[in-house]
């Protein structure tokens, strides 16, 4: 996890949106990302982290995270990226285990489009 992004999640716990367990957790999942071979930055992972975070927090808090119908074009998006969809559950099993709430259907969806992107690998380069 590049510095920005460790600075992104370390104003989230000093500044006391949300639980220190909530940013550990998170943590772990980056560092988790990064050892598969995924690039983990500001740029490629800052709003998975603010997405994840927040809503992790705002669970943990009580508050309620409105249930929303996924759209059509998320769940095409969604449909060409099983692995982000499977991946997306698993931290929200983890997240149940861990801290206690469960993400929503809504917010996993949602979660899942983040890893899509975080996961893509570029084309290779046809010059090379």
């Amino acid at each position: 996890m590049d510095e920005q992004l460790a600075l992104r999640l370390r104003l989230f716990r000093e500044g006391g949106q949300v639980p220190a367990e909530v940013t550990d957790f998170v943590a772990a999942e980056l560092t988790a990302l990064e050892a598969e071979g995924n690039t983990v930055t500001e740029a490629t992972a800052g709003m998975l982290t603010s997405h994840l975070t927040m809503a992790l927090g705002r669970l943990l808090r009580g508050e309620p995270i409105e249930e929303f119908p996924t759209d059509e074009q998320v769940a095409a998006e969604l449909a060409g990226h099983p692995e982000a969809v499977a991946r997306a559950r698993a931290i929200s099993a983890r997240a149940a285990r861990e801290l206690g709430p469960a993400l929503p259907e809504s917010e996993v969806s949602f979660l899942g489009l983040h890893l899509a992107v975080l996961t893509r690998r570029p084309p290779a380069d046809p010059a090379r």
